[in-house]
């Protein structure tokens, strides 16, 4: 119950802030499979992942059993994100997309069949940040703040999957905490769609995938016997802990990263 009020909070509060100044339509779809690289995508898999586990976790606090904790709470996610693209198909100015929808069944997917498989998260969706010269050159598209631009400039951010070593060789001596991380990112982009770029603020620019080689934590296996620090320690393993990194890019060529958030 505790988790539809809020969730029914929070989607009345986004439609009063993002869609109550913009015209109506009638339902519709729209196809943007191709815009910014796909880096929409993914957030929307990081997204609906960490919202079911939210919701799982809340529910197992409860004393749930774990089938109830996977249909009622991992699916929190996919429940609100879908409420979302529903409200997109009425807006004028958007429109529902069955790639997100896609993403966002990707995302509860993979934490309900991790539960399934192995009883525990092994491999984990992660996000980190850095800020780019490209938000100045649209800041109405790409943020004008810092905390826009972490949310708009897919230019700056990057999108991990933390591979826990421990879980996967149990009986190793590798530290529980210590994972592998391969992320995903791309740069050169100031719009959605590559043939729409505008050369005159960024002549140089050439949109192109990054791939990623990392270390990095997984603070859930970091033991304590406070409920509160285990509760900021799950939080914050949202995020990529800056560390150094092998890049792979698309437009050729590699680097490496001393430090790499």
């Amino acid at each position: 119950m505790t988790e539809a009020t809020l969730g029914a909070a929070a989607l009345i509060g986004l439609n009063e802030v993002w869609y109550a100044d913009y015209p109506k339509s009638d339902f519709h779809f729209i196809n943007d499979n191709a815009e910014w690289l796909q880096m929409d995508k993914v957030g929307h898999v990081f997204s609906a992942y960490h919202l079911g586990s939210f919701g799982a976790n809340a529910m197992k606090w409860t004393g749930a059993n774990q089938k109830s904790q996977l249909l009622y709470g991992a699916t929190l996610g996919l429940a609100f994100l879908t409420t979302v693209e529903v409200f997109d198909g009425y807006s004028a100015n958007w429109g529902a997309s069955l790639g997100d929808v896609v993403a966002n069944v990707s995302g509860t997917a993979m934490y309900v069949s991790q539960e399934l498989l192995w009883k525990e998260q092994r491999i984990v969706p992660k996000f980190s940040f850095h800020t780019t010269p490209y938000a100045a050159a649209r800041p109405e598209v790409l943020g004008s703040s810092l905390q826009e631009q972490i949310l708009k400039d897919y230019n700056g951010q990057t999108y991990w999957l933390s591979f826990n070593i421990h879980s996967f060789a149990k009986k190793s001596k590798v530290p529980k905490w210590l994972n592998v991380a391969v992320g995903y990112g791309a740069e050169g982009m100031i719009t959605g769609e590559e043939a729409l770029v505008n050369t005159i603020f960024l002549p140089e620019s050439k949109r192109y995938r990054q791939f990623y080689l990392s270390l990095d934590l997984d603070l859930t296996k970091i033991e304590t016997k406070s409920h509160f620090v285990k509760t900021i320690l799950t939080v914050f393993n949202t995020i990529k802990i800056p560390a150094p990194t092998f890049e792979i890019r698309g437009s050729g060529g590699t680097k490496w990263h001393f430090v790499y958030f």
